[in-house]
């Protein structure tokens, strides 16, 4: 049997999504000009849709320290963290996120999935429960099905929900509960509503772990994430984080005040089994991490992006995925070929975002989704408008014809 054969499906979906014009899976960026801008297809295109939230990509002191410690550590450490490849800045990255997160331990991983992964499947064993938001990232999804926990979901962002989830499993005399929520999600962008699952937490009980992926560096007075944000960091147990957003680079952590958090690094294979991040990425994100600290302004700037955005969006009839304004302004279009149509559209008129469709989106739904940036200037945001308008006016036309 040809082990291919199953994903002819694939192969086919992907046949007719070149028949709409789409050239391949990934749009290839031919050159990078900006933290805004780049080359692709010949064309400079205005870049909607990186999660580089804080525009830092290009920074001139997080660039200066990855070629420092390309010169002084080489370019890859070659073993895991759990052999040859514990380096100092390795420690000294995570002591600078314990400060910045205002907790006790912190443990750098290599990549944001593996954070997931390994937090997730480390926490959680076969006798325990996980109790997931449905519209929880592919990541968190994998991590619970490497850890063998019982896996029980509930409505996505619905307190109540779990809350009833949660009296079942007493009567049933379940064992170890753990309840992973996002800060901000990543297709909708919208928030986990805290406060509220906090209240279900003291009255069932339960192990929070908060992703804070899209909402570190982004959301709080302090820019650690909606637990900052809704002043309830206290009440949340464990959070995990990557680098390839705000931070620029990529990685990922956990971090916990809990006294036994650091046997982690002995129980997630994730942590334990692959190399350990490159010295200059290490470097970089050092760097990133200052910059978010010196440089809170920033956070304002994107909060001010993403509200002209999203309020342009609205303007101009566009169906929202969400009324919360965040980094992530993502609008629903009708199906897929509609979808796709209007993508491909947008790529012409000189702006990537990007095509979410199902099975990677909540409820089967057909996105647009964009991502806003600190670095984008009025301009730019006013330009991304201006082009979603061109091609929603140019398939009305279409329609009247």
């Amino acid at each position: 049997m040809d082990l291919l054969a199953k994903h002819a499906h694939f192969v086919e979906r992907h046949k007719r999504m070149i028949e709409l014009g789409v050239k391949d899976v990934g749009v290839c960026v031919d050159e990078i000009l900006s933290p805004t801008r780049a080359m692709i297809k010949g064309r400079e295109t205005v870049l909607a849709g990186t999660n580089n939230y804080m525009g830092i990509t290009f920074n001139e002191a997080c660039i200066e320290a990855g070629k420092h410690a390309l010169d002084v550590c080489g370019t890859g450490t070659t073993g895991s963290r759990m052999a040859n490849g514990n380096y100092a800045m390795h420690a000294k990255l995570e002591a600078e996120l314990a400060k910045f997160l205002n907790r006790e331990q912190v443990i750098v991983f290599t990549t944001g999935y593996q954070a997931n992964l390994g937090m997730i499947s480390g926490l959680a064993g076969a006798k325990d429960t996980v109790y997931l938001d449905a519209d929880s990232h592919a990541s968190i999804y994998d991590a619970c099905s490497v850890s063998g926990a019982q896996l029980v979901r509930f409505r996505h962002n619905d307190p109540d929900n779990l809350a009833k989830r949660l009296a079942r499993a007493n009567d049933a005399g379940e064992t170890g509960r753990l309840v992973v929520l996002e800060g901000i999600y990543s297709m909708f962008g919208d928030r986990a509503p805290l406060k509220e699952f906090i209240d279900v937490k003291r009255e069932y009980g339960y192990t929070l772990l908060l992703d804070e992926a899209h909402s570190f560096g982004v959301l709080g007075e302090n820019g650690r994430g909606l637990a900052d944000e809704a002043g309830l960091e206290d009440e949340v147990d464990f959070v995990v984080g990557t680098f390839s957003k705000s931070i620029g680079s990529i990685g990922g952590f956990g971090a916990s005040n809990h006294p036994m958090f650091n046997v982690l690094r002995y129980a997630a294979r994730a942590y334990m089994f692959t190399a350990s991040s490159s010295p200059a990425t290490i470097a970089t994100s050092s760097a990133a991490l200052r910059q978010l600290s010196e440089h809170p302004e920033l956070r304002d700037r994107l909060r001010h992006n993403s509200t002209r955005l999203h309020r342009g969006f609205k303007d101009l009839g566009l169906k929202m995925c969400c009324d919360e304004v965040s980094p992530v302004v993502a609008v629903f279009v009708d199906d897929e070929p509609s979808t796709i149509t209007m993508w491909n559209a947008l790529l012409e008129e000189g702006v990537y975002v990007n095509l979410a469709l199902p099975p990677g989106t909540p409820n089967s739904s057909c996105l647009l989704r964009c991502s806003v940036s600190a670095a984008h200037t009025d301009d730019d945001i006013d330009k991304i408008i201006a082009m979603f308008a061109n091609v929603v006016a140019s398939r009305q036309n279409k329609a009247a014809e």
